[in-house]
């Protein structure tokens, strides 16, 4: 029988469920390898968190596959999103920080945010509805909206679009990627296909960009 739910999370808690929301975006269970990898702790760790999130009912186990969210866990891990993604907003706008660091400042600073912080953090960002990556900000009730785009490497020749997302989280990339305006919002054209995954040519204005496959997997695009 699972703990009550009215259950407040733990920081560390909040943290797991943000982390297996993001990674079952790619994979409908999350294996406790990646998890590991991703949050950077040691593998014994990743199975005694897990123990306590799933008899608090916020995740169930997948025999042989590992585990996922439940409806509650699901719910927690938006809220989560919502912190982080608002504090790097006011990080950047606010405070001044670039884009390139706000995530890892969010994540040192994310621990001791409480609800009525962020509303403020919110208000004071004037209410935004994307985080600096272009990530769509979850309500305060944990309603996120999907942001109906795709990968830019799936764009054919002549496509033009926005960019929608971009999803890293190193900062040397982020840096050349503002550099080169292949940001959030920037409208773009899909000029040039080199075949066999080779690079792509994007016209951003008057300015003609051509970027890596591997670079172009990190963008996400919506239709104009």
């Amino acid at each position: 029988m699972h703990q009550s739910n009215n259950m407040q999370p733990s920081a560390t808690m909040r943290e797991y469920l943000a982390e297996i929301y993001r990674l079952q975006e790619y994979s409908p269970t999350v294996s406790t390898t990646s998890l590991a990898d991703r949050l950077e702790v040691s593998a014994p760790a990743v199975p005694r968190m897990l123990k306590r999130l799933k008899s608090a009912g916020f995740v169930k186990h997948v025999p042989y596959q590992g585990v996922e969210l439940t409806d509650l866990g699901r719910k927690e891990a938006l809220l989560e999103l919502r912190r982080h993604r608002v504090l790097e907003v006011f990080l950047v706008q606010v405070m001044g920080f670039s884009w390139g660091e706000a995530h890892d400042h969010a994540d040192d600073l994310g621990q001791g945010l409480n609800d009525a912080l962020v509303a403020k953090m919110a208000d004071m960002a004037e209410h935004p509805t994307h985080c600096p990556h272009g990530e769509p900000i979850p309500s305060e009730d944990g309603v996120i909206v999907d942001p109906n785009d795709m990968e830019l490497v799936s764009a054919a020749v002549g496509y033009k679009g926005r960019i929608s997302r971009v999803r890293t989280r190193q900062p040397d990339i982020l840096d050349y990627l503002a550099a080169n305006q292949l940001v959030p919002g920037t409208p773009f054209e899909m000029i040039g296909r080199a075949p066999f995954n080779g690079p792509l040519s994007l016209r951003i204005g008057r300015n003609d960009i051509t970027i890596g496959a591997e670079l172009a997997q990190m963008l996400y695009v919506s239709a104009a």
